[in-house]
């Protein structure tokens, strides 16, 4: 999965739930400009999101939507909601004896009539069924509300739990963090010890060599002290 690819390269060393020293003075101004330092220094290389399908722009797109964005986009005026569908013009004054115009205008009061009529009859189908259809209505968004609301509990949940499991993990590895650090300090300090234990061994090794060259230099001399021409010669005899 690229997703699973893209976060196996982010490398994190920090353990929030364990690690110390976050209020400090001063750490929060450090770590606000290293990130400012990071994001100036940052190139993206490559699209992060090309894992990810193409979005689907005209998905929901119909005609009068995509009008209206093209108004948006030029700036243009919202055109006012047109009410001569609803007026009863007469004739114009210069077709007054005209069988059409006055044919048109009779059609045009029919029409405007039925739709009150219809309008009419819609109300009172209201009056009659439209409570229950209401109810109706009511009872499945208040389930649907429910149901949303299960859900976001459930997502609540795990997001506890996730935040749980990984405090737990957190501080065992703190834990085991710390312990190694005791670990190598003692082995460090024990490490000094000995080398210092060594130093001085070889220390007094060197005292002892130099002290026994001494003595073996002196023995050598007074060896050939004893062993020199004058020391052997005899004394002449005393003469009575």
């Amino acid at each position: 999965c690229p997703q699973k690819k893209m976060a196996g390269e982010v490398s994190l060393d920090a353990l929030p739930y364990f690690d110390q020293g976050y209020e400090d003075p001063g750490v929060r101004e450090e770590a606000a400009r290293l990130v400012e330092e990071e994001t100036r220094r940052y190139r993206p290389t490559r699209n992060y999101l090309e894992y990810l399908p193409p979005v689907p722009e005209d998905a929901f797109m119909t005609q009068v939507l995509r009008a209206e964005h093209e108004r948006m986009t030029f700036r243009q005026p919202l055109e006012l909601l047109s009410m001569k569908r609803y007026e009863l013009p007469p004739p114009p004054a210069g077709q007054k004896n005209d069988l059409k115009a006055w044919t048109d205008s009779i059609n045009n009061s029919s029409a405007q009539l039925e739709h009150q009529g219809t309008r009419i009859m819609n109300l009172d189908l209201m009056a009659r069924f439209g409570g229950n259809s209401w109810q109706v209505h009511n009872e499945f968004l208040h389930k649907m509300i429910e149901q949303q609301q299960r859900q976001l509990q459930s997502l609540r949940m795990q997001i506890q739990e996730i935040n749980w499991q990984r405090k737990s993990e957190q501080m065992k590895a703190g834990a085991e963090i710390h312990q190694l650090e005791n670990t190598w300090f003692t082995l460090v300090s024990k490490n000094f010890e000995i080398e210092r234990a060594i130093a001085e061994l070889q220390r007094q090794i060197r005292e002892v060599s130099q002290a026994g060259e001494q003595q073996q230099q002196q023995q050598q001399q007074e060896v050939d002290e004893a062993d020199s021409p004058e020391n052997d010669t005899e004394q002449p005899a005393e003469t009575e």
